[in-house]
């Protein structure tokens, strides 16, 4: 009893929180407009007088602390349009010794320095980033090196909220509020250009190593203006991938998650993310059961001892398979899965057994045909073809094994 109140309590918990979470979507995808009619304290955007402005990116050492180098000057700067350009970085000698840059792009008024003007908006973004070189791109002689050193991201795509839209403040979204500088004029606030990098173009694949011979690396600056509800959709996406750092996700993982967020259309997300919380729901009950079931189980009437070990290890093998080349979106319900699967072979091993001759008899006839098997095709494939790594070969080879031993042992017990 004690039991399937907890899982009813979880499953009440989840549909909670999925009927919060679709809350939080209906007011993220329908954010109400200040009514000034009404008494509402409004803050208007200061794109409405459609001022002549200015878009600079300079490079720097380090944003606020060092000096500012000009690489890209949109002068008019259309707030509404899209652009890209291309242009080559010369990099500072403390960059090419392993050091970093930042491009820090500023909107200001056209013919002003930014530096001069009281309602310029900014935003700093990396240049470069340190990884371990392994699959990147190389710029120069340059010797391999375990420690990470660092590269160059060759896009710097820019976005801002070029949608007339009127706040209300007593309302304001707390993920606009944290990019919103806001400028009193007269008895009327305004809010400055909502300013974002995005940070989700970024791919480890595209990355540059820099080497001390480096002189120069190109750079494609993209802008894109975009409405509310996409400048608000762009920082949440931002700040996911943010928390998967924190839990430890690999950037080759987090690049796997970009391609499907960016990729996308918002309500296709929306709908994918209700799916997988709907399978993930059904996998734990099914686990649930099928452990709540395990825990029951007196006898091994119609079970064999060896056929549980032989699919705990294979799901072993599976998951090492696996470990190499998924994510941990994959992993985590495949590792949880192997852990259940062992705890299977600590539970049969207590429970008392009764064999059957011919089974065994001719599970150990097969044997002689297939281990030898085996272990020719894994020398095969290690003399004639293309192997990662020695560790690869060994998980695969295992892996191959196990589903074959696993198929004949299950055609043996099907015939006896």
């Amino acid at each position: 009893l004690f039991k399937s109140s907890m899982a009813k309590l979880l499953l009440g918990v989840f549909v909670v929180y999925m009927l919060h979470t679709a809350w939080l979507l209906y007011g993220f995808l329908n954010t109400k407009p200040c009514d000034g009619s009404t008494g509402e304290y409004c803050i208007t955007s200061y794109l409405t007088a459609r001022p002549r402005l200015q878009l600079s990116v300079f490079t720097c050492l380090m944003p606020d602390n060092s000096q500012l180098h000009l690489a890209v000057k949109i002068d008019p700067f259309d707030p509404h349009s899209t652009f890209e350009r291309q242009v080559n970085i010369s990099l500072p000698e403390q960059t090419r010794a392993n050091g970093t840059l930042y491009a820090v792009v500023y909107v200001h008024k056209a013919g002003v320095s930014p530096l001069d003007d009281g309602r310029e908006v900014h935003y700093a973004a990396q240049l470069t980033t340190y990884i371990t070189p392994t699959h990147t791109h190389t710029e120069g002689p340059s010797p391999r090196s375990e420690n990470p050193v660092s590269h160059w991201r060759p896009h710097l795509s820019i976005t801002m909220m070029s949608e007339d839209f009127t706040f209300n403040k007593a309302g304001l979204p707390s993920d606009v509020r944290r990019y919103m500088r806001v400028s009193q004029d007269g008895r009327q606030m305004i809010y400055l250009p909502l300013l974002l990098v995005n940070e989700l173009s970024f791919r480890v694949r595209d990355l540059l190593e820099i080497s001390s011979s480096t002189v120069q690396l190109p750079l494609t600056v993209s802008y894109e203006g975009i409405s509310l509800r996409g400048f608000r959709f762009w920082v949440h996406l931002q700040d996911v991938v943010y928390s998967l750092r924190q839990f430890g996700f690999t950037e080759e993982n987090i690049d796997e998650i970009k391609e499907t967020l960016v990729g996308s259309n918002l309500y296709l997300l929306v709908l994918t993310a209700l799916i997988t919380a709907l399978q993930l729901i059904c996998e734990f009950l099914a686990l649930k059961n099928d452990f709540s079931s395990w825990r029951k189980k007196k006898s091994m009437a119609g079970m064999s001892r060896k056929s549980v070990l032989w699919r705990s290890l294979s799901t072993l093998l599976i998951f090492l398979h696996l470990l190499e080349e998924t994510s941990l979106l994959v992993l985590l319900p495949v590792g949880l899965g192997a852990c259940v699967e062992v705890w299977k072979v600590f539970k049969v091993f207590k429970i008392p057994l009764q064999w059957k001759s011919s089974k065994l008899h001719a599970s150990r006839y097969l044997s002689y045909l297939v281990y030898p098997l085996c272990i020719s095709g894994a020398i095969f494939s290690l003399a004639y073809l293309r192997q990662k790594s020695y560790y690869s070969w060994l998980v695969n080879s295992l892996v191959t094994g196990e589903l074959t031993s696993i198929i004949c042992l299950s055609e043996t017990s099907s015939s006896v």
